[in-house]
């Protein structure tokens, strides 16, 4: 069953050109089948191609066929419907990305929705794609090259200009590079130090390669096996994706209001009007502010460090209003 309509030379390319991207090898005369033509024809079809600038190889062998390779210069791309939407919705989010590609990102959308038919500019156009950005630019071949070092698996030097520090303070600093993740707008480098016997992290936009790149190394597995859990760990003070201070609360609110907000905390239906919250944070004093964000009645459960973190935080409070501190 032939899978275009169109007899015309140009849709016949285009159904051919579709084909020979979803899959490796094409037989010809399956190939001729599926397009309703002439094995003839198929090879004429494919030299058209080539002319356009694809690289389509003939396979030798019993069936003989035909292979699309990637070339020395970007030709004319195919994309069907949801392809085409997955991409748009890919480039708005790499506009806030702070990976450098702002302003190539915004003007492959502008060409992107330029060529794309009414219906699907208008499914497009009511997409509202959000950025977690606002983070600092990272030079774009810094996380090229860093992008490099960890397929290559070469070491990287570096200066680092650590928070209240000036460029350049101290040795340049080496890590083996095993990923670059994104996180909240900001580019980050998980690697494994020789020096310290330890995994580090470090922010892209703060980092300052120097060349040429340290020895090979053999990768090694990150805490865990997993790479966003491990650095959300790190954030979290902790060698793993539990907060260092944890605590249970009931708070005087319905279960529905604590809910939208409860994050990665649990929480649970504690009677009417009451709900059970088990939630975390890096220091007693910030889960004691965390929880003071909900404005209501908090009766500590556990543990009795929480308890103090509050009778620190209330004698902080009168202090900074001017009232006499709480006698505990």
């Amino acid at each position: 069953m032939p899978i275009a309509s169109s007899t015309t030379t140009s849709g016949r390319l285009l159904s051919l050109l579709s084909l020979l991207q979803v899959r490796r090898d094409w037989p010809g005369g399956l190939l001729a089948d599926r397009l309703g033509v002439s094995e003839r024809t198929v090879r004429r079809d494919v030299d058209r191609l080539r002319e356009l600038g694809y690289l389509v190889h003939a396979v030798k062998g019993p069936d003989g066929g035909y292979r699309l390779e990637a070339g020395s210069a970007v030709p004319p791309l195919l994309f069907d419907e949801e392809q085409a939407v997955a991409l748009t919705v890919a480039l708005r989010i790499a506009v806030g990305t702070g990976a450098g590609i702002e302003e190539a990102a915004a003007r492959a959308l502008v060409t992107l929705r330029q060529v794309l038919p009414a219906r699907l500019r208008r499914r497009i156009d009511v997409l509202d794609v959000g950025s977690a950005g606002g983070g600092p630019q990272v030079d774009t071949e810094v996380l090229l090259a860093v992008s490099a070092a960890v397929r290559a698996r070469e070491e990287l030097r570096f200066d680092y200009r650590a928070p209240g520090a000036a460029e350049g303070d101290g040795p340049p600093r080496r890590v083996q590079p095993h990923h670059l993740v994104s996180r909240a707008g900001r580019w980050y480098v998980v690697g494994w130090s020789a020096e310290r016997g330890d995994w580090r992290t470090y922010r892209a936009d703060r980092m300052t390669l120097r060349t040429p790149n340290g020895p090979r190394f053999t990768p090694r597995e990150v805490p865990g096996g997993d790479v966003a859990a491990f650095l959300s760990a790190r954030f979290k003070g902790s060698d793993t994706t539990a907060w260092p201070c944890r605590g249970e609360v009931v708070l005087d609110l319905p279960v529905s209001e604590v809910a939208p907000f409860a994050g990665e905390d649990t929480a649970h239906d504690a009677g009417p009007g009451r709900t059970r919250l088990l939630t975390g944070s890096w220091s007693w004093a910030a889960l004691a502010a965390k929880l003071a964000r909900f404005d209501t009645e908090v009766e500590v459960v556990s543990p009795p460090e929480l308890r103090d973190a509050f009778a620190d935080l209330a004698a902080r409070a009168a202090r900074a209003a001017g009232l006499s501190p709480p006698s505990r």
